[in-house]
């Protein structure tokens, strides 16, 4: 009798490879409104996260980002970008799909294979649109949280080399077999997730991973098509989701509000 073969997964990372933006950037002006960003705040970090935006972060300066983001988000309420989310979610982030991101999922999950978020953002976001997408699993960053606020502790950070930690942690709770399973990121520093499946793919990769991509034999896909989520597949009706926290898509924002002031002051 030959033996069973093991069940496989596809991992993906979210911003720039699932989405077109960053999964918070529809958020932000709901967050700025709900007063849980400042002028003040935001300009303190512009000019880093713009940095990241336009060419990519080494490891230092995401944890600099990192330590920056957690204490910007220390006493916001939890219920206040709860209702945050909840209002915004299905109206914004669904047309910032891919639609070749999602022909791939439902690829996978046709294949038989479990489909696995893996990202950076908060899971109070990745979850919800995880939801969306009909992934069976999400591996995410996630905030310590106090008497309904956030502390500004990270309990994990999903970054990196955590991130193939953690998909590896899975694969052997759930039994996922890596060497046959397929994995797709947009940057660098997901290099780890990668190496740790047999089917890496890079998605509209940064300049190091391409480099990374092209020396190793990766396949190299470019996602240029965001679509109506709704067109493509029947949707869960809105519900209250968990908090929304995402740090790398905030600092997407950052980036792009310090870009917004400096054309305002320029047209002055």
């Amino acid at each position: 009798m030959s033996p069973v073969a093991r069940p496989t997964a596809a991992f993906f990372d979210l911003d720039k490879t699932i989405i077109a933006k960053s999964s918070t950037l529809a958020f932000s002006r709901e967050f700025q409104a709900g007063g849980l960003i400042t002028r003040g705040a935001v300009l303190r970090s512009a000019y880093a996260q713009f940095v990241y935006l336009v060419g990519g972060a080494d490891h230092d300066q995401m944890e600099k980002m990192r330590q920056f983001m957690s204490q910007l988000c220390a006493g916001w309420d939890v219920q206040t970008v709860r209702e945050i989310v909840a209002d915004t979610l299905h109206h914004t982030v669904d047309p910032l799909v891919y639609d070749e991101a999602v022909s791939l999922i439902e690829q996978h999950h046709a294949a038989g294979r479990d489909v696995i978020i893996v990202s950076t953002s908060g899971s109070e976001v990745v979850e919800p649109i995880g939801e969306m997408l009909g992934a069976d699993h999400v591996v995410a960053t996630r905030m310590a949280v106090e008497g309904g606020k956030y502390t500004g502790e990270i309990r994990f950070y999903a970054y990196a080399e955590n991130k193939a930690k953690a998909i590896t942690d899975l694969a052997r709770k759930r039994g996922y077999d890596l060497a046959r399973s397929y994995a797709y990121s947009d940057s660098i520093t997901d290099v780890t997730m990668l190496e740790a499946v047999g089917h890496p793919h890079a998605v509209n990769p940064d300049k190091d991973l391409r480099k990374i991509a092209r020396e190793r034999g990766w396949p190299v896909l470019v996602f240029e098509k965001p679509v109506a989520l709704r067109s493509r597949m029947r949707l869960p009706p809105a519900k209250p989701t968990l908090a929304a926290l995402a740090l790398g898509g905030l600092a997407a924002f950052a980036a792009t509000a310090w870009v917004r002031a400096r054309r305002l002051r320029h047209a002055a």
